[in-house]
C-alpha cells in the first residue's frame, strides 16, 4: 500500500519529531522564523523546510508583518489526528477506571485486614 505524501497528510507531516517541536512552540502563539530557529537550535533553511511542509498540510498559517513572516498554529488541520486518538483515549479511560476500582478494593481489603 502506497504511503501518503508528507505534504498532503497531517499524520505523516507530524510524524517528524522536529515538526512536532515546531507545533509545540507555535501552540504558545505566533512566532517569527528566527525565534523558531533560536529555540530549536537548527539552521534557518531546515526550519523553513519543516514550516513549508506544515503549511502545505494546513497545520501552520503564515502572515507578513512588515519584513517578518509570522507563523501560527492552525489547530483545525490537526483535528483528524485528534479524532483518531480520541477513540484510544476512551479505551485508556475505561482501563484506568477499572484499575481505580481494583486499587480501591485492594485498599479496602488492606484496611479490613488491619482492623482484625
Amino acid at each position: 500500500m502506497a504511503r501518503a505524501a508528507t505534504t498532503t497528510d497531517a499524520f505523516n507531516a507530524v510524524a517528524e519529531p522536529r515538526r512536532r517541536q515546531i507545533l509545540d512552540l507555535l501552540v504558545r502563539g505566533e512566532r517569527p522564523v528566527n525565534d523558531l530557529v533560536r529555540e530549536l537550535g537548527m539552521a534557518q533553511p531546515q526550519v523553513s523546510k519543516h514550516l513549508r511542509v506544515l503549511r502545505e498540510v494546513g497545520a501552520v498559517d503564515v502572515r507578513d508583518a512588515g519584513r517578518q513572516r509570522l507563523y501560527r498554529l492552525n489547530g483545525h488541520a490537526l483535528k483528524p489526528i485528534h479524532d483518531w486518538v480520541k477513540a484510544y483515549e476512551r479505551s485508556w479511560s475505561e482501563r484506568f477506571d477499572r484499575l481505580d476500582a481494583v486499587l480501591e478494593e485492594l485498599k479496602k481489603e488492606e484496611r479490613d485486614a488491619r482492623d482484625e
